[in-house]
């Protein structure tokens, strides 16, 4: 369409004549000369109109998709140091005006609203710092793994019964069969481990539980990782090194963006503090919480706990078999607990993990000790009666984690296209 450079090289090239394109920001007019400030992906510039035969007689609304050829030049006046002088300026697509959303610097529109015209609000700078860093986020994840020696898998995302048991799960017909959206890619990632032995995936899971709260999505992406001949403290000193390698990269290259969510993000240190479930239950009772050996924690309780352990991020382990999923490893000497733990960060638990049952006859044994039939699993079951090493793994929910590097409140600000409980669209 045209030969255009991104507003940063042009800031780069001074005198030399290109043309940029983007958006609309705002405009002003000062009778004699009029200011364009214009956006791409690299930022923001002002285009300063001295030849008002140059600016289009329709005038220019916010949003409106403009090219602009001409020159930069350094600049007193204007706030980066340089403005865009235009030999010519075209409008490649106008937008319809008033805007329903307010894509300016500090957003007034409703979470709802924003939500319902997502596109436009990809556009405001916090929701473009959000994502930009969820997408550094990402990249450092599978950079880190795949460094280390650990393979990308590609679950399947419809499944013939549940991942992990429980009723939460979106039935849908298969052909002439009965099929349901994956709860979790667990099943499978352990079958790729014990022949792969270190992998990892990210891909979106689905959860049909009924909540509405600002931490829950019924759709959501999961960063997994298993790992062969591996126990759950194998894969929990992982999980912190990978953990801490994507915060450090954050912080590192995404300045501005933390900048414009006015974040100071605070990197925790190494090795993070183990608590035991037992442990944390008896802090928690002493602090004067209504709590009971057996019960799961509380969103505010697990804030609670950070401040008990006084660290950003720490693991709480060894839980009750009751709260964790049919494939956890028993200890040998207390089969009502199990090797498995959480990892709470910014007082949310963001990532959950244990060491696998690898033994066919005890996984039969606590599949029935769930109350679920150890027939539907055989093919799950089967993949360990050739050799199956020891294994553990874990998973990090990325929205939650992006909903507290960002510090959100809602973690509908952290899906692109959020589903919940009301949403199906856009």
């Amino acid at each position: 369409m045209f030969d255009r450079v991104y507003i940063e090289e042009a800031k780069r090239r001074q005198g030399e004549q290109v043309t940029i394109a983007g958006w609309v920001v705002r405009t002003r007019d000062l009778a004699k000369i009029k200011f364009i400030v214009m956006r791409d992906r690299t930022g923001e510039i002002q285009v300063t109109v001295k030849n008002l035969d140059l600016f289009p007689k329709e005038g220019l609304g916010r949003e409106d998709v403009i090219a602009v050829t001409g020159k930069v030049a350094q600049s007193k006046i204007a706030n980066a140091g340089v403005e865009f002088f235009p030999d010519s300026i075209e409008v490649v697509n106008k937008s319809r005006q008033p805007l329903p959303v307010d894509i300016a610097e500090t957003s007034q529109s409703e979470l709802e609203t924003r939500l319902n015209w997502r596109f436009l609000d990809f556009r405001a700078p916090q929701t473009r710092a959000i994502f930009t860093i969820q997408n550094r986020l990402l990249y450092t994840f599978r950079g880190w793994l795949t460094e280390n020696g650990y393979v990308e898998i590609q679950p399947p995302c419809i499944i013939s019964s549940a991942s992990e048991g429980g009723a939460d799960l979106f039935e849908l017909p298969y052909f002439e069969k009965k099929a349901f959206l994956a709860q979790s890619p667990q099943l499978y990632k352990q079958m790729c481990a014990i022949s792969f032995e270190k992998v990892f995936t990210v891909t979106p899971i689905w959860r049909a539980e009924k909540f509405n709260t600002p931490t829950h999505l019924n759709e959501v992406r999961q960063m997994d990782i298993e790992q062969a001949f591996a126990d759950d403290e194998t894969v929990m000193k992982v999980l912190e090194k990978v953990l801490v390698h994507m915060l450090r990269d954050v912080k590192e290259h995404c300045p501005e963006e933390l900048k414009t969510l006015n974040r100071d993000l605070v990197v925790p240190e190494l090795p993070f503090t183990r608590v035991t479930y037992t442990e944390a239950i008896e802090m928690l009772q002493k602090a004067g919480e209504q709590i009971v050996w057996g019960d799961d924690f509380t969103k505010p309780q697990e804030r609670k706990m950070m401040e008990l352990v006084g660290e950003q991020a720490f693991f709480l382990k060894d839980w009750p078999a009751a709260q964790k999923a049919f494939y956890a490893m028993p200890y040998g000497d207390n089969p009502e607990v199990v090797h498995a733990f959480d990892c709470i960060y910014g007082g949310i638990e963001i990532s959950s993990g244990t060491q696998r049952i690898h033994i066919p006859e005890l996984l039969r044994e606590r599949i029935s000790k769930k109350g679920l039939h150890p027939e539907n699993f055989e093919g799950y079951i089967e993949a360990f009666a050739y050799g199956a090493p020891p294994h553990a793994g874990w998973s990090i929910g990325l929205e939650r984690l992006t909903m507290i590097v960002t510090g959100k409140d809602n973690i509908r600000e952290c899906c692109m296209f959020p589903r919940d409980r009301e949403r199906l669209n856009p």
